[in-house]
């Protein structure tokens, strides 16, 4: 296997948001690309991301699934700048990363056996789709932060609400006016302290697909032309008014 990726700084930022979900992952290269599935240690949160072949300026792989441990890689990528290209390869038990920029740096990392099977991506239905800004999503999660751990996702075909409350409380209502809504009537609460890290890839992409129904795991979806990043999130049933 050889993937070689130009300007690797938003691939670095990618590998650091999955470092907050868990501890090591599974780098899958195959005939479509590299991907990356994996389910958090809580079994509450599954993030993925799909880098397509066409994103790399050379690669070669077979089908080969790389374990590796993520504060390692992290430590290795933050080294390439935008400016540099970034070589991955694999040789024997480890990844060389090879980085290019005014000098050649070379880095090897040993690979991990990764206990469990390998996880897919289950397949869900939505009643509720939305389509928002980040930065207004971001704002709206930071603001329920403030209030409570959790918060109401609230769907109708107009309106999407996003609700916290404790002692105190805040509400964000969106209008189908600005933004995209597909929706019936849904309503489910989810962790503030997953979201908080699923929104630092707000600063990857243009658009956030929200996807849900009452009760049911919520799906958030970053999109861009070069790349895809999921996050799958349980519900908290529980606190459901």
């Amino acid at each position: 296997m050889l993937a070689k990726l130009e300007n690797p700084k938003f691939f670095s930022d990618v590998i650091s948001i999955i470092s907050e979900i868990v501890t090591e992952v599974r780098l899958r290269f195959d005939e479509n690309g590299l991907s990356i599935v994996a389910v958090d240690p809580a079994n509450v949160a599954l993030v993925s991301f799909k880098l397509p072949k066409t994103a790399f300026s050379e690669y070669r792989a077979g089908n080969e699934v790389l374990g590796v441990n993520l504060d390692n890689f992290k430590a290795v990528l933050r080294r390439a700048k935008s400016s540099s290209s970034l070589i991955m390869e694999n040789q024997d038990n480890y990844l060389k990363i090879n980085i290019l920029d005014r000098v050649k740096r070379d880095f090897s990392i040993a690979l991990i056996e990764i206990e469990g099977e390998e996880k897919k991506v289950p397949q869900l239905e939505f009643l509720s789709q939305i389509q928002i800004n980040p930065i207004d999503f971001v704002d709206a999660i930071e603001d329920s932060l403030i209030v409570s751990d959790s918060c109401l996702f609230t769907a109708q075909p107009e309106k999407f609400i996003i609700e916290a409350a404790g002692l105190n409380s805040s509400r964000v209502e969106f209008s189908s006016d600005e933004i995209k809504i597909i929706s019936g009537n849904s309503k489910a609460r989810y962790s503030l302290e997953y979201l908080q890290k699923f929104m630092k890839a707000s600063k990857l992409a243009d658009k956030v697909y929200i996807n849900f129904s009452t009760d049911h795991p919520v799906k958030i979806e970053f999109k861009t032309e070069n790349f895809e990043m999921s996050f799958i999130l349980a519900p908290r049933v529980e606190d459901v008014n």
